[in-house]
């Protein structure tokens, strides 16, 4: 989080494959204007929305239930940072960052996964590995300030 923090002010995050929601309400708690959540599990997200009504971010908040990779393939770079945290040793942060390279969704998406896991490299990635976990950082375009 403190990696896009001056970032966080005013943008609109998405948060794919939410559970609790805590990659998401972290942004908010930063000061993002607003972030969508999408989760597929309907008890999971039944949690998730106690946590964001918990917090207050209710105004702020989208709750989405849907699958997180068919999701994606109905919006356009109508968000300005994407975090996904995946299950891992799926494929899904590798599928997730094809799509995000060949049809941006957003300014940055940032995937959490499993360290060593042969995600797709490019000249707009930024990867940070914290113990078995790696954060890859993609930017769709160079938009001049800096993100990832």
């Amino acid at each position: 989080m403190s990696i896009l923090q001056s970032h966080w002010p005013g943008s609109r995050v998405l948060d794919l494959f939410a559970g609790s929601g805590a990659l998401g309400l972290e942004a908010l708690s930063r000061g993002a204007a607003h972030c969508t959540f999408v989760e597929r599990s309907r008890g999971v997200l039944r949690v998730l929305s106690r946590n964001v009504d918990q917090l207050g971010a209710g105004e702020r908040s989208t709750l989405v239930l849907a699958d997180a990779m068919e999701f994606v393939k109905h919006i356009d770079d109508e968000y300005d940072i994407v975090l996904a945290d995946p299950p891992y040793d799926r494929g899904l942060a590798t599928d997730l960052i094809r799509r995000f390279q060949a049809k941006p969704f957003a300014k940055a998406l940032w995937v959490e996964h499993r360290s060593g896991e042969d995600v797709p490299e490019g000249p707009l990635v930024d990867q940070r590995v914290y113990g078995d976990t790696m954060l890859t950082g993609v930017v769709a375009r160079d938009t001049g300030d800096g993100a990832p």
